[in-house]
């Protein structure tokens, strides 16, 4: 993912960030929204619930067995 870093003039121009909004060019076509923060998470995680149940998810916690740490380490010829 990119990564813009924005000088206070410009974030004011976009209403502060703090609602989602939508990025046009000077023709008026969208070229991408925006989500604050707290909107993309809260989109996200249910994205992601709606991919995996709730007992999915308590039955690979449950799952016994894999590597240490130090296999891991060990493998990736990591020290």
């Amino acid at each position: 993912m990119s990564k813009i870093t924005l000088d206070p003039t410009l974030k004011t121009k976009l209403n502060g960030l703090n609602e989602p909004l939508e990025l046009c060019d000077e023709r008026g076509q969208t070229i991408g929204h925006f989500l604050p923060a707290e909107t993309y998470r809260k989109y996200f995680y249910a994205w992601l619930r709606s991919q995996v149940s709730d007992e999915e998810i308590e039955a690979l916690r449950r799952q016994q067995g894999g590597k240490t740490l130090a296999e891991i380490k060990s493998r990736l010829g990591i020290s």
